[in-house]
């Protein structure tokens, strides 16, 4: 379904979770939205409400903790799998503090594992505050809802574009890297824009975001038009499109900047879930010669970089990104083969 009162589309994705007959009429609904604004929500997706407010009320505690306490699972104790929690301003985007602190999560892997034991960054155990028990068993009943979730959404995406419907599965997702957020930005009070910022204009790294964000707002969308809204709807998901699913469709599907203002006066929460290639999966064009590609195609990006060239992992290219915005990791990560982009 579609509603004239958001500029950004609203998806019901039952169909794609039955595997329904009506698919390929969400499947268009999907390819509309990707070409307009590279944004949608999605409603329908069958994600447990009790574990999302479970979720909610557990991080509300954790953030209201004394910083010396959050600091016990600070991400520098993370070390090379990026997980733990940081402090307000901490992360930058575009080169510049955002207004917001964090905890980084990812697929829970022991030290028996493949990829821990090779040292592969940005996989590993994550950590959880001790004092809030229930908080790992919650975190990790989320990352398997979404985890299905995503899956659901790229086979949506797959059949949105021509292609087989486990295309995305097949040559991106077998193994996809997981990687989620628990963000807490503070009301600005600054009049001052550049001091105001929760997150700065930026677009996704990966193939798909899936957000859930709190009833505050605050997220804008760089549309056609403009900055836009994309104020909450209960019970949904925003979903907007990365960096390499606007490589894997040479535009088509264009990685939209988006940014975070929270000026209501009170604490805003959200919830990003990032849905991405395998680290080790090589990125490269899809085949869409079967379909009907507009001439109105954007390779223009607001950062002026070119990712149509990049021809890599997607490994290389998250880790050096990874080093912009957390400047003290870069020493760790650099090592691990990162490219110039």
């Amino acid at each position: 379904m579609t509603s004239e009162s958001y500029s950004v589309p609203i998806v019901d994705i039952a169909p794609l979770i039955e595997k329904s007959d009506n698919q390929l009429i969400v499947a268009k609904q999907i390819s509309e939205a990707c070409r307009k604004v590279g944004f949608f929500y999605v409603v329908g997706h069958g994600v447990s409400e009790e574990l999302q407010h479970r979720l909610e009320s557990l991080s509300q505690q954790f953030f209201a903790l004394p910083k010396e306490t959050k600091l016990a699972i600070s991400m520098k104790k993370g070390g090379k799998a990026w997980r733990g929690y940081f402090p307000l301003g901490d992360e930058l985007t575009s080169g510049k503090p955002d207004l917001k602190e964090g905890l980084y999560f990812g697929e829970e892997l022991g030290e028996d594992d493949p990829s821990v034991r090779a040292g592969l960054p940005l996989h590993g155990a994550n950590l959880f505050p001790e004092s809030i028990p229930e908080f790992r068993e919650t975190v990790l009943d989320y990352l398997a809802a979404m985890t299905q979730l995503g899956h659901t959404l790229m086979r949506g995406i797959s059949l949105s574009l021509g292609l087989e419907s486990d295309y995305f599965a097949r040559h991106f997702t077998t193994n996809p890297l997981i990687l989620f957020r628990i963000f807490h930005y503070p009301s600005s009070t600054s009049s001052e824009p550049s001091q105001s910022w929760g997150v700065g204009e930026h677009t996704d790294y990966g193939l798909l975001t899936i957000l859930k964000q709190d009833q505050v707002g605050g997220l804008q969308v760089k549309a056609k038009q403009g900055w836009i809204d994309a104020p909450p709807i209960e019970n949904s998901f925003v979903c907007n499109i990365g960096d390499m699913l606007d490589r894997i469709t040479g535009g088509l599907y264009h990685s939209t900047p988006h940014r975070v203002l929270n000026r209501s006066g009170e604490s805003r929460y959200s919830y990003p879930f990032f849905f991405d290639p395998g680290f080790g999966a090589k990125i490269f064009p899809a085949d869409l010669s079967q379909t009907k590609v507009s001439e109105n195609v954007n390779l223009k990006r607001w950062d002026q970089a070119d990712i149509h060239t990049f021809g890599g992992t997607y490994g290389e290219y998250l880790l050096a990104k990874v080093s912009k915005v957390f400047p003290e990791l870069q020493h760790g990560l650099k090592k691990e083969g990162e490219r110039s982009l």
